[in-house]
């Protein structure tokens, strides 16, 4: 499994946003997305198809980590994870 750098970014955007009120639970939660992540790499179909078409035709997948949507791609025998958004953004940006 490979996080993109626009990947990584979101992740350390969210994890700093949320360790300004709760260090503690800040570092839980990137513990937690690793883990969920991490699980891609064996299981790369366990995520569904996202609901936005022009995500869809592009072979994206989502996987729902509480709070927060992960969109990724199954490429060639690897998953590489392209953004992590907030569950209430609007995601059609994403291509």
């Amino acid at each position: 499994m490979v996080y993109l750098a626009r990947a990584r970014r979101d992740l350390l955007e969210i994890r700093d946003y949320i360790k300004k009120d709760a260090p503690g639970r800040a570092v839980a939660w990137v513990e937690r997305m690793d883990k969920a992540l991490g699980r891609l790499a064996d299981y790369p179909e366990s995520g569904t198809v996202p609901r936005d078409e022009r995500l869809a035709a592009k072979g994206y997948r989502v996987v729902v980590i509480g709070e927060y949507l992960a969109f990724y791609l199954p490429h060639k025998g690897r998953v590489e994870v392209r953004r992590v958004v907030h569950g209430k953004r609007r995601y059609g940006f994403i291509v």
